[in-house]
């Protein structure tokens, strides 16, 4: 038996029952901290799963920012020094990434009160997570609020990045399985991934064809 349901069972739903069921629809997203620092240095920590890839050249990521009825610490922090940070999380980490969430006064930093370590570079103000394996900062380059439902979107172009040396393959891209990085599903599930295969690059005028795994 498959569930349905159309524009009006789902404006019907429990608003609760609405957001976990539209929340997970989309299937697994990146698990990612999102790191931020006010213009006095008091730091930010929240736990997001809307990173999406715009482009290559320049390197640019788009985060979506819920609308702030409520305090958007991170969306103040971002438009008030213009970096801010991108951190995978792990697994052994997927505990006090998920208390992030929380909603601490803006005078609680969230690394003091999940136990995650703050990471400074030299002439970028806003903090990495020391136990993330995979980590990005970024420069703020555009924001937009969404008419439809006044959500943010935030755009921003990769300034640093750090992987490990060992899970960067031949062809440069990073082994995200081999780094520890989970996936998220819905608004509370956390999932470790498992390769199946890797395809070689699609052409009209071949077969699919798996590739050697490495």
């Amino acid at each position: 038996m498959t569930l349905y349901h159309d524009s009006d069972s789902i404006a019907a739903m429990d608003k609760r029952i609405r957001a976990a069921f539209i929340n997970s629809i989309t299937g697994f997203k990146p698990a990612n901290l999102v790191g931020t620092a006010d213009c006095a240095g008091h730091s930010n920590l929240a736990i997001m799963s809307s990173v999406v890839h715009l482009g290559s050249h320049p390197p640019l990521l788009a985060l979506v920012i819920r609308p702030n009825p409520v305090e958007r610490h991170t969306l103040d922090n971002i438009l008030e020094t213009g970096v801010y940070t991108i951190n995978h999380v792990s697994s052994d980490i997927v505990e006090a990434a998920h208390q992030t969430a929380a909603r601490y006064p803006r005078d609680t930093s969230e690394f003091a009160a999940t136990g995650l370590s703050e990471l400074w570079i030299d002439g970028f103000a806003a903090p990495f997570v020391a136990q993330a394996a995979i980590r990005i900062g970024l420069k703020l380059r555009d924001q937009q609020t969404i008419a439809l439902n006044q959500t943010h979107l935030v755009i921003g172009e990769i300034v640093h990045a750090h992987a490990p040396q060992s899970c960067i393959t031949a062809e440069g891209a990073i082994d995200i399985e081999a780094a520890g990085s989970v996936a998220l599903s819905g608004l509370d599930s956390y999932h470790e991934s498992r390769r199946i295969k890797r395809m070689a690059y699609a052409k009209p005028d071949q077969p699919p064809r798996e590739l050697e795994q490495r």
